[in-house]
């Protein structure tokens, strides 16, 4: 089936264009233009509303109260609730437990029939002790080469996050990258130059900038100095006010153009109320839209969507294209997918967004299909 936007403000990495088309045909965009529009099976006016491709998100735990470590059914619930915020793609995060847990969990996503999903993110288990998290410390290890077999044996994960100091770290990121594996640093006590060293044996990825590893010091600038200084690394931040100051974010985004991907790194609570929840089997506490470790002031993942995520950068007075492409075009390169995600052109898939004035979402179109409306 075909479907034509039409009257639409297009946003995308290259640019805006008011009063775009874009036609949709099956899962992919077949054509886009300004002029007359050609004839499709259903046509939508948007009525001047804003139109920019699917987000794409690298780091998300859950949503609408329900985990993704808790198998298919949670995940598909989950993400569900992300999709009505207009993410149509997303990779499956997964906290740190034992090996043979994380050997079922990646089985399970792999069989997953969603190619909505695009493929599984382990934050975890090689993960530095001293910057866990929220993370379980008692399932951290370092990555010994038996283990990164039977991970990528299990279901050969999309992305992986881990500390490159760990004894065997640097060994781990080229056999994980060598895989075909997104590898991101993250959780980490490394020092500029051993971050350095993890970039240049294949990471590409920094995960959640600033949050669980050293700060970005005028004498020692760390991993997100090293993460900055280097053009192939795809640089994560949670905008929802409460992991990064607004000051700090604006300086990465600025300090790394089109590198910076926003990423929700949701838990559960993702569309739900305050109250308790569990991640990793950790008892997690929501109160005023910040989750935190029951009993603590450790944050615990966030409870963003990324449409908010996008809302929080424009107030905060990010160019709308540079916000756009934080949602779309950069998270879709760090995966090597930046010639089919992330774009309003020919060719690519038929992810698309409307947002109102306000920058909420109206309407959800995913492999030309459309999942969702502005939930209540």
């Amino acid at each position: 089936m075909s479907t034509l936007l039409t009257g639409g403000r297009a946003l995308d990495a290259d640019g805006r264009a008011d009063g775009r088309w874009v036609l949709l045909d099956g899962a992919t965009i077949a054509a886009t233009g300004t002029g007359e529009p050609p004839s499709a099976d259903e046509t939508v006016d948007l009525a001047g509303a804003w139109l920019t491709p699917g987000f794409v998100d690298l780091h998300v735990h859950g949503g609408g109260g329900h985990a993704f470590d808790d198998g298919p059914s949670a995940i598909r619930a989950g993400l569900a609730v992300h999709r009505a915020h207009g993410t149509t793609r997303s990779l499956v995060s997964l906290v740190a437990a034992p090996v043979e847990r994380l050997e079922s969990a990646l089985a399970a996503i792999a069989e997953l029939d969603d190619p909505l999903v695009l493929g599984a993110h382990l934050e975890g288990p090689f993960l530095a002790a001293a910057r866990c998290g929220a993370h379980d410390p008692r399932h951290l290890r370092a990555p010994s080469p038996g283990d990164v077999d039977r991970l990528l044996a299990a279901g050969a994960p999309r992305m992986v996050t881990l500390a490159p100091e760990l004894p065997g770290g640097l060994d781990a990121v080229r056999r994980l990258a060598g895989a075909g594996v997104t590898v991101a640093v993250g959780h980490t006590e490394a020092d500029l130059t051993t971050t350095a060293a993890a970039f240049d044996a294949g990471a590409r990825v920094l995960t959640h900038a600033f949050n669980a590893m050293p700060g970005l010091g005028h004498r020692e600038p760390g991993p997100v100095g090293a993460a900055v200084r280097d053009e192939w690394v795809t640089i994560e931040l949670i905008l929802d006010g409460a992991h990064v100051h607004p000051v700090v974010a604006g300086l990465l985004m600025d300090g790394a153009p089109g590198r910076v991907a926003l990423v929700s790194d949701a838990m559960a609570a993702a569309g739900g109320p305050d109250g308790g929840y569990r991640l990793g089997g950790q008892e997690i506490t929501v109160h005023d839209g910040v989750a935190v470790l029951a009993g603590t002031t450790t944050l615990a993942g966030s409870t963003l969507t990324l449409d908010r995520a996008l809302r929080n950068a424009l107030r905060q007075g990010v160019d709308p294209v540079a916000a756009v492409t934080a949602v779309t075009a950069t998270p879709a390169r760090a995966l090597g997918l930046g010639d089919r995600l992330g774009r309003l052109a020919p060719g690519y898939a038929a992810d698309v967004v409307v947002l109102d004035d306000d920058w909420t979402v109206r309407a959800v179109w995913a492999a030309g299909v459309r999942v969702a409306a502005t939930p209540a």
